[in-house]
């Protein structure tokens, strides 16, 4: 049996609007090994950046539990939970964002090595990261000093400097042209096959999808379940 890095079991989420609830999410369950990775699409509003805030404990369930590395979680409540999920984004849960989430008073290489610095790792492989990621000669720009494309792999280096066991990324490629999401998401797929941590993408780009193990669509209730 696959050693499962990422579990969710029954999810739901509800939100109030106007004084009415509103049903975002529903008994939603899926597993991920190390190294497989997922695609969660549907239209806008259909709780793609919900279901990602639950997975990383931004957000608690209203039912159902999240596992991540071993660690299990279920409604808010229990005493330790919020410093629990601290910890693991600190260490063991990579985020990327559709904007390039870079300090912007450091250099690209400052980003990376403080990034890994606070998952606990030492000094010392953060230009092979951004050399790997192709923005090797930018290592010492500032953000504002290099492209959107150039700041997003900057973004990546930051994370699988950190050694995650889980990337969650919310339309990496969102903001990128069709020529520079391509080279940005080969890296992304490159990389975390070679590391095996497992990945969840959010995306709206049916393509980008494709390229993952499994796909869950949030818009298709009757669909949402993954092998």
């Amino acid at each position: 049996m696959p050693d499962h890095v990422l579990v969710a079991e029954g999810l739901s989420k509800r939100f109030s609007s106007g004084g009415q609830p509103v049903t975002v999410l529903t008994d939603l369950s899926f597993r991920l090994a190390a190294g497989e990775s997922l695609a969660l699409v549907g239209r806008s509003g259909s709780g793609k950046s919900t279901l990602l805030n639950l997975l990383c404990g931004l957000q608690n369930p209203d039912e159902g539990t999240v596992s991540v590395a071993g660690e299990l979680f279920g409604k808010s409540g229990k005493p330790g939970s919020d410093e629990r999920w601290a910890e693991l984004r600190r260490r063991s849960i990579g985020v990327v964002f559709q904007q390039a989430n870079l300090m912007p008073a450091l250099s690209l290489v400052d980003n990376v090595r403080l990034r890994g610095h606070l998952a606990g790792h030492g000094a010392g492989g953060e230009r092979e990261w951004l050399e790997r990621l192709g923005v090797g000669p930018e290592a010492h720009r500032y953000p504002d000093q290099v492209s959107g494309g150039q700041a997003q792999r900057a973004a990546l280096a930051m994370v699988f400097a950190m050694a995650p066991s889980v990337i969650l990324a919310d339309e990496p490629t969102g903001s990128l042209d069709r020529h520079t999401a391509d080279e940005v998401a080969d890296c992304l797929f490159a990389i975390q096959r070679d590391t095996g941590c497992a990945l969840v993408l959010a995306t709206h780009d049916r393509e980008l999808a494709s390229r993952c193990d499994h796909l869950l669509d949030l818009s298709a209730p009757h669909l949402n379940r993954t092998p």
